[in-house]
């Protein structure tokens, strides 16, 4: 693949690594805050490039799914905290031109923790006995919360445990009410991301829990995607889809 990175922070220089590990090539390293070697994508940078992976803020996110819509491009988003734009972003995908397949988590071992809140969510719906909750910590350089990976997994519980029906984060004030699922953040130091799902009850308490040790099975998770997404037609994927195609048995 020839490959636009789309923002040069920490992340994109480990996609930059994983991307020339696995043969690729590397059209140009974009980044606003001129980390990169363009500050915005250019026509000759554009119409050399087969695919975009794009871990940067959320603020240009709009503009830069446009334009690399109108040049028929595959693109990997990995960016979160545009929740309140997906309608727009999404837009220019609809019409033929390129594809767009986002996700809060391109990690192998993170999309297995999906899977295993699904499960468990499953098994405890008639045990009224366990409530549950979910904890995130991450980075003090963090710019959301909860992050996009929380949230994720917050409504995968609401989908397939019935006596949750709402997402409470921040810490509340008193106690909370039976129906709320609290989802918990701390931000500190240079923690790459632990999630943990536990379901307590008086007699006993599980967790399941991911930590991420560093960045590089974000960055191959992404690679991986656009290797998946360039065999695939225009149009809208998640990574649920790459994800299903790669573990479902």
């Amino acid at each position: 693949m020839d490959v636009i990175i789309m923002g040069y922070g920490r992340m994109g220089r480990e996609v930059e690594k994983i991307l020339l590990e696995r043969g690729h090539r590397i059209v140009s390293r974009v980044d606003p805050g001129g980390f990169g070697n363009e500050l915005e994508p250019s026509e000759e940078s554009l119409e050399a490039a087969d695919a975009v992976i794009e871990f940067a803020l959320p603020g240009g996110i709009e503009k830069s799914a446009a334009l690399f819509s109108q040049y028929d491009l595959k693109v990997v988003v990995g960016t979160t905290g545009w929740a309140d734009k997906k309608e727009a972003v999404l837009k220019p995908f609809k019409s033929g031109k390129g594809a767009y397949l986002y996700g809060s988590n391109f990690s192998i071992g993170a999309n297995l923790f999906f899977k295993l809140t699904i499960a468990a969510s499953k098994m405890i719906n008639k045990v009224d006995d366990y409530d549950v909750m979910l904890t995130e910590y991450h980075h003090n350089k963090k710019v959301d919360t909860p992050s996009g990976t929380a949230l994720s997994a917050a409504h995968l519980v609401l989908d397939n445990l019935d006596r949750k029906t709402e997402i409470l984060s921040g810490n509340p004030q008193g106690a909370i009410k039976d129906e709320q699922l609290h989802v918990a953040s701390v931000r500190g130091g240079s923690i790459p991301g632990i999630h943990t799902l536990t379901l307590d009850s008086p007699a006993d308490s599980l967790e399941i829990s991911h930590t991420a040790r560093n960045r590089s099975g974000f960055a191959l998770g992404a690679v991986m995607a656009a290797e998946w997404l360039m065999k695939k037609e225009s149009g809208i994927y998640t990574v649920d889809d790459f994800i299903s195609d790669l573990l479902d048995p």
